[in-house]
């Protein structure tokens, strides 16, 4: 197992590379300059050049994507061209903010899709099975930004219990909370129902039957606990995919964190924070695949087998 752990954690390494190439190059062949946020109306082809030349960005982009790459790997992310602060500064400030929200997004499409598909599966072809899985079917349809913008109008507006935007305690989570966690709620209901299904026809279960244990106690200690597996393997990748979901949450809901850095940060041309942020994105992306494979393996005995 520690032998698969560290073969998996060194398949990401090129993997990061080739992340780190394209990021740098999508954003130098974007239209625009940084510099253009800095120079004064009628400033000199000198003054450009000197600031080119202090943010290195006169050199050759091989020469500028090694240098870039150099300090990363060190722990330097550069200062912002616009805000003129360290990098890893603004990140730091605007992480937590998107930890906390991913976090939570994560445990309540957890709790409540492993809940629903639990119900579902135990009440098959009858009608709390269609009424869950048709709430999870339309759940998955709607886009987040707008099912943002229909509940702070709903729950913000006309109510008046949530605030509208911003970051003032635990009540102005609650919204994009719920926004981020319902689209991956209908994703864990169908794969729990799915899974608790084909698990309740081995032939384990059948045994189980046959020995008089009660049908409920099947499912919920024996089926559900071989049907979870895939499931804690989708949860892994979701957490990459829930901080990536969560940057146009964050716009909608006008909260500091990594998605409205990001945005404001792609309207300056600011590259050294939309490099920063989006290899953050990547990351967590990277490290929820590498957890999935990680736990798939720890619960499951067959691959542990496998790997032998």
């Amino acid at each position: 197992m520690l032998a698969y752990a560290i073969r998996r954690s060194l398949m990401l390494v090129p993997v990061f590379l080739a992340v780190s190439v394209i990021i740098f190059l999508i954003l130098h062949f974007i239209p625009g300059d940084p510099i253009d946020n800095l120079l004064k109306v009628g400033s000199s082809p000198t003054a450009r050049a000197e600031i080119e030349a202090r943010y290195g960005l006169d050199k050759p982009l091989p020469v500028q994507y090694l240098i870039w790459l150099g300090n990363v790997l060190t722990g330097d992310l550069g200062t912002a061209i616009v805000a003129r602060r360290p990098v890893i500064d603004l990140i730091g400030q605007a992480l937590p903010h998107s930890l906390a929200l991913g976090g939570l997004a994560l445990a309540f499409s957890s709790i409540v899709g492993i809940t629903l598909g639990v119900i579902a599966a135990l009440n098959r072809d009858r009608w709390p099975d269609r009424a869950i899985m048709g709430g999870v079917l339309v759940g998955s349809t709607m886009p987040s930004f707008w099912l943002g913008l229909m509940m702070m109008l709903a729950f913000s507006v006309w109510l008046g219990w949530f605030p509208v935007s911003g970051a003032r305690g635990w009540s102005s989570l609650v919204l994009p909370v719920l926004t981020i966690g319902l689209g991956g709620t209908a994703l864990v209901t169908r794969i729990t129902r799915v899974s608790m299904i084909e698990v309740a026809q081995k032939d384990f279960v059948t045994l189980l039957h046959a020995k008089g244990l009660s049908p409920l106690r099947i499912q919920l200690r024996h089926v559900l606990r071989h049907a979870l597996i895939p499931v804690v393997t989708i949860l892994a990748l979701r957490i990459g995919w829930i901080l990536g979901g969560a940057v146009t949450v964050e716009v909608v809901f006008a909260r500091p964190g990594l998605g409205t850095l990001l945005i404001k940060a792609l309207a300056q041309h600011d590259y050294p924070v939309v490099q920063a942020s989006l290899l953050m994105l990547a990351m967590a992306v990277m490290i929820g695949t590498l957890l999935g494979d990680l736990l798939q393996a720890a619960m499951d005995p067959r691959v542990r087998a496998a790997l032998a």
